[in-house]
């Protein structure tokens, strides 16, 4: 998988896009970053904990999907972005945030035709 590539063609999905990661089941980051003159809301260290989080229950999840279907995504709204967080597969996961204004089934519509 060419993940720069594929931070690439999310990031310019929609200007809406804050920061997308990809990262493996592990939480290792394989491609980051925040969209150009995007101000960070969280500091690294609150990014590298958010982040763990959300692999740690994609995890805890992934043990009901043999009951109820694999997960697709997971959308978190607060009150300044959102967060969605998607598999890649099944070794990986991609994370992102957008504004709160973003058309996220749209954005998610398209990352899943993009997905390997």
């Amino acid at each position: 998988m060419n993940y720069q590539n594929l931070h690439k063609k999310v990031m310019s999905m929609s200007p809406a896009i804050r920061f997308v990661t990809i990262c493996d089941m592990n939480g290792r980051v394989k491609s980051s970053g925040h969209r150009k003159g995007v101000k960070n809301l969280l500091t690294p260290s609150e990014s590298r904990n958010s982040l763990k989080l959300a692999v740690t229950a994609w995890k805890i999840r992934s043990k009901l999907f043999r009951k109820i279907g694999k997960g697709r995504y997971v959308l978190a709204e607060y009150a300044k972005i959102k967060r969605i967080t998607m598999p890649l597969g099944n070794k990986h996961l991609l994370y992102l945030t957008t504004s709160t204004g973003a058309n996220h089934a749209k954005i998610i519509n398209r990352i899943v035709r993009l997905r390997p």
